[in-house]
């Protein structure tokens, strides 16, 4: 952002006046939540939001993504925030990028292989990586991608074939679970390590079968919450460094599909979601206990199936 610059000498309301034209510094645990579906009609928005995970609130505009889009896929650094692939009428192979120190609108990153919807992300901050999702068929491709670089996606391995499962990372692993293939319905947890290249190595099974399911971590415990079989309010967690089937958290607020889940390395907030209506509530937990979600605050609108959601301070980071 540029800084005003102002001659002469201020009295002191006229410096509160102009102290509103600075730039405030964005939150270091800022989430961020990136399009999304506002409705049953399947209509996309370009809005990006931002919000303070270390406090409660309302989320504030950031700017907006270059396309429309839903069911994509997010990764973050401290520094950058990627949006990847989804849909918006036609399916996508774009990935956006946008800068976590300042507001402003995406800018085009590169593309993904293949145009994917329904795709799932991990990240540790250097690396990002893509996995599953649906273009004819479901998709056992996995890609990587620099996040502090521009350009193209690069082959990383494979995994399980699955549509709609979901990613969450510690600084060594990434982890996806759940999801909807040829076979129905599954509860398989996958792994990788990010810094590498190869195919995932199964971790083990979530507590419900489910897909469309939000995620959250810190660099121990992954979360996973709510989904679609029936629309459940279940989360269940992992420990990421171990192996071995996931374990009961507590409760949503409410069972809901398509929630969008970003997380510190303390706190994870799920957003949005269908719940049987499109919600803008934000619901938290405290990630190394144990329990039932609180009311965090609202989205700037009802929203489901999101374009992306990121952070720059997840478990991924530390």
């Amino acid at each position: 952002s540029i800084m005003p610059n102002y001659n002469g000498v201020w009295s002191l309301s006229t410096q509160y006046q102009y102290a509103a034209d600075w730039p405030s510094p964005l939150p270091a645990a800022m989430g961020i939540f990136a399009g999304g579906q506002r409705a049953d009609d399947g209509s996309e928005v370009n809005v990006i939001e931002f919000f303070d995970i270390a406090t409660t609130g309302n989320t504030t505009d950031f700017g907006d993504t270059t396309i429309a889009r839903r069911n994509g896929a997010g990764a973050g650094s401290s520094t950058r925030g990627l949006i990847i692939a989804g849909t918006s009428n036609a399916v996508l192979k774009s990935i956006d990028f946008i800068s976590m120190a300042s507001k402003g609108n995406a800018q085009d990153f590169g593309d993904i292989t293949t145009a994917t919807l329904n795709i799932a992300a991990c990240s540790n901050g250097t690396r990002a990586v893509t996995g599953g999702g649906y273009v004819s068929a479901d998709v056992d491709t996995m890609e990587y991608l620099t996040i502090a670089s521009t350009g193209d996606a690069t082959d990383f391995g494979n995994l399980v074939a699955t549509s709609q499962t979901a990613g969450l990372a510690s600084p060594t692993r990434g982890v996806f679970g759940g999801g909807y293939n040829n076979s129905g319905v599954n509860n398989v947890i996958q792994y990788i390590t990010i810094a590498n290249t190869g195919n995932a190595s199964d971790f083990g099974d979530l507590s419900v079968t489910r897909y469309q399911t939000g995620t959250a971590a810190s660099s121990v415990r992954g979360i996973f919450a709510g989904g679609r079989n029936s629309i459940f309010d279940v989360m269940d967690y992992i420990t990421i460094a171990s192996t071995g089937d996931a374990t009961d958290f507590g409760n949503l607020l409410a069972a809901a599909k398509g929630v969008g889940g970003v997380s510190s390395n303390i706190r994870a907030v799920f957003a949005g979601g269908d719940t049987g209506s499109y919600q803008n509530v934000m619901q938290h937990v405290t990630i190394a206990s144990t329990g039932n979600a609180s009311d965090f605050g609202d989205l700037t609108g009802t929203a489901a199936f999101p374009g992306g959601t990121c952070s720059r301070n997840h478990g991924g980071l530390q």
